[in-house]
């Protein structure tokens, strides 16, 4: 068990910091599908372009089923802007039609078997485990990355490194809180560039506040 870290997510919790519309959506969505085909939307997109992509999205379709009468064209310009949206459209379309013809049409549980998608990474996988399934699982995005090594609980080089070192250190309890809770501290206090350590609840866990100080 890592040292101090249900303090650590404790106070989090207590600093009560608000969820962008993104993040919420995926916390009640509970569909994995709809958690695979959004997180593709997500990769390297802020939330507040995500979610109205997402939304314009789903008005075409919501199941694999659907997007296969879904012409690419249609797609690209329901996305757009999301970053590589030409990418992810077609992306989206070849995991429906792969999904309705290999799988009858259900998304699977295993992350070995999510990564072999095109497109498809670890990241994207272990939150389709989360939040699709609601299995125990540690997403790591650049947030859960970056504030896992700044408090001092990880030390990696990359969020792969990350999520087995966390697997690894951490009862199955904590892991499908870690992605919520750091993404959104780290969208609103511990940011890449600016941290706004005066305001965190989290300066007497963090090794990176003690070296600033």
């Amino acid at each position: 068990m890592i040292k101090n870290f249900k303090k650590i997510i404790c106070s989090i919790k207590e600093m009560k910091l608000p969820y962008t519309q993104f993040v919420q959506f995926m916390e009640d969505i509970q569909d994995p599908f709809i958690v695979l085909i959004a997180c593709i939307l997500s990769l390297r997109t802020n939330d507040r372009t995500t979610y109205p992509a997402t939304m314009r999205m789903l008005e075409l379709g919501k199941t694999p089923k659907d997007f296969l009468n879904v012409k690419l064209e249609d797609l690209e310009k329901a996305i757009y802007p999301v970053g590589f949206y030409k990418n992810k459209a077609k992306q989206i379309l070849d995991i429906s039609y792969e999904l309705y013809h290999k799988y009858n049409s259900i998304v699977p549980k295993e992350i070995e078997e999510l990564i072999k998608f095109k497109g498809v990474g670890r990241k994207t996988a272990n939150l389709v485990q989360s939040k699709g399934y609601n299995l125990p699982s540690i997403c790591v995005d650049v947030h859960v990355h970056r504030i896992s090594n700044r408090l001092g609980i990880v030390k990696t080089n990359n969020p792969e490194e990350t999520e087995f070192d966390l697997k690894s250190n951490l009862p199955k309890e904590y892991w499908s809180d870690i992605n919520t809770l750091f993404v959104t501290l780290g969208q609103n206090v511990c940011k890449p560039i600016t941290p706004n350590c005066c305001i965190c609840n989290l300066q007497k866990y963090c090794e990176y506040y003690k070296k600033k100080k």
